[in-house]
């Protein structure tokens, strides 16, 4: 009942102070914001949590658990009025190792933040999660709705429906995860991740994590670092800014983050300070990414259709600069960027492209095209949906479509099989390119009556990643050398084991996820 009222007495403050323009108010231990564009929004200032958000009447935090920075931060926090004509309020939440930005933007519908670390925070992770009342905002992402399923993964994949539903479903690779949100009668809440919001988070261009959860409540994350099968070191610094903005329902545009200069802001580098990379990327189609990085920062660009490309404004440093064909790193250098200059540096592509005898797939970093490929980001393995993962015998010539994407060492192998000319025969090389690795999982071959090496255990990130809908992780080629007198003329046999030291019931066993696999 205290609860009730004290959440009843918060909103009555927001919706008065509606009608003050904008501005913002002190009552207790909340901070209350108008932004004079729809939007009243309220922040525990003993903790940094947001407890309410109220647009055009309608109350869009859930009553029972509040919006927040990683699991929560227990900041203390202060507001100031500022900024061109008063028109920012800013507030700053902080603890010994983070600082949560919160801002109001005269007129905007919308919460600007910013997040500082120092220290990875304990939860292990970094991430925004809005938590939206259920009745207010319904409707998400349909594969990431747990409302009335069963667990069966962990805690965080589902059976709702006779379908597998996930939070990790509803994910997107960075560089096309801009905006996403969630909607309802007459409102829509909407993250937006600007030009160099990413560049404090971890993971590259190709990284996915979670967007959305549907059960109890509507949450709408953005997320910095996880152990989500990320590839690479957490970074610190400024992370964003980013925005969780508020319309009558339709998706909003991103937005210009200029303003957040004339602010107060810890780590913030303005525009002034930084430098970018133009330059011609060759041996590549158009549309493909120039990304680059270092331990501090990371950017990413599509080239245009003829191969021109001009990177974001970037922090100065050296980074390293590397050129994807789809989603396979095939060309790398080292970039030094200066403030306010514009350095030209192009890059081409060194893929190798040996005459193969056959090859499956296609050599770009992905599954794509493979069997299940197409549904393997929004369901589990074990899926109804989806084709059978069982024992395959795949006949060379035949259509990539019925090779299967990963294979499972609890499962069983894949038979490969195809015929040679006695031209073709004598010592050979077989390529098998890897997306990503389980608890060890990588390949072993025998072909026709030889047994191939053992290759190390991969590189790989320590994390479910098949079973949760990514195929991303370090992309490994295994090089086989077969000795001469190994393949025959006629017909011959290739079969790829998943070899490791673990184990696991079906799909949790070691297993590996195929790129594409050739013999020349």
């Amino acid at each position: 009942m205290l609860k009730l009222l004290t959440f009843c007495a918060v909103y009555l403050v927001a919706v008065a102070t509606t009608a003050l323009g904008f501005g913002f108010t002190t009552s207790g231990n909340s901070i209350i914001v108008t932004t004079d564009g729809g939007l009243v929004f309220t922040v525990d200032k003993t903790s940094g949590d947001i407890t309410s958000m109220v647009f055009n009447g309608i109350e869009t935090q859930d009553s029972s658990k509040r919006s927040q920075i990683s699991s929560g931060i227990g900041a203390s926090c202060s507001a100031v009025q500022t900024g061109n004509s008063n028109n920012y309020i800013l507030i700053t939440c902080t603890t010994s190792t983070l600082t949560q930005y919160y801002v109001a933007r005269y007129k905007d519908p919308a919460i600007h933040m910013a997040t500082y670390t120092s220290a990875e925070p304990s939860v292990g992770e970094l991430r925004f999660i809005a938590r939206l009342k259920r009745s207010a905002v319904p409707n998400g992402y349909q594969v990431s709705d747990i409302q009335g399923g069963t667990a069966i993964e962990g805690s965080d994949v589902y059976l709702v429906n006779g379908q597998t539903h996930s939070k990790f479903y509803s994910s997107r690779q960075f560089v096309d995860d801009q905006v996403h949100g969630v909607t309802g009668n007459g409102v829509g809440v909407y993250m937006i991740i600007p030009d160099t919001g990413y560049e404090g988070s971890s993971g590259g261009p190709f990284f996915r994590d979670i967007d959305n959860q549907g059960g109890d409540q509507q949450e709408l994350y953005f997320y910095m670092n996880s152990g989500h099968t990320q590839t690479e070191s957490n970074r610190m610094g400024l992370h964003g800014p980013y925005a969780l903005w508020f319309t009558t329902g339709g998706t909003p545009s991103t937005y210009d983050t200029t303003f957040w200069e004339g602010l107060s802001v810890t780590g913030l580098v303005p525009k002034v300070s930084r430098g970018r990379v133009t330059g011609t990327a060759t041996g590549v189609g158009s549309n493909q990414v120039v990304g680059f990085s270092n331990s501090a920062a990371q950017y990413w660009v599509r080239i245009d259709g003829s191969g021109k490309f001009t990177s974001p404004y970037m922090k100065p440093g050296t980074y390293t600069m590397t050129l994807y064909n789809v989603e396979l790193a095939v060309a790398s250098q080292s970039i030094s960027v200066s403030a306010g200059q514009v350095i030209t540096s192009n890059i081409a592509s060194k893929a190798s492209n040996p005459s193969t005898i056959w090859q499956i797939g296609d050599l770009d970093g992905t599954p794509r095209g493979f069997l299940n490929a197409d549904k393997i980001e929004t369901m589990r393995p074990s899926d109804s949906y989806l084709n059978h993962f069982f024992v395959v015998t795949f006949n060379v010539g035949s259509s990539a479509s019925s090779f299967p994407l990963a294979i499972f060492k609890a499962i069983g192998p894949v038979t490969i099989k195809f015929s040679l000319s006695s031209s073709q025969i004598g010592a050979r090389t077989l390529e098998i390119a890897t997306t990503l690795a389980f608890a060890g999982g990588r390949p072993q071959v025998t072909i026709n009556n030889w047994t191939g090496p053992a290759p190390a255990a991969p590189n790989q990130p320590d994390s479910r990643g098949i079973t949760r809908g990514t195929w991303r992780g370090n992309n490994i080629s295994y090089i086989v050398n077969i000795p001469s007198g190994v393949l025959v003329s006629g017909s011959n046999t290739i079969v790829i084991n998943v070899i490791s030291g673990s184990s696991g019931d079906q799909f949790l066993s070691p297993n590996f996820v195929f790129d594409a696999v050739r013999l020349y």
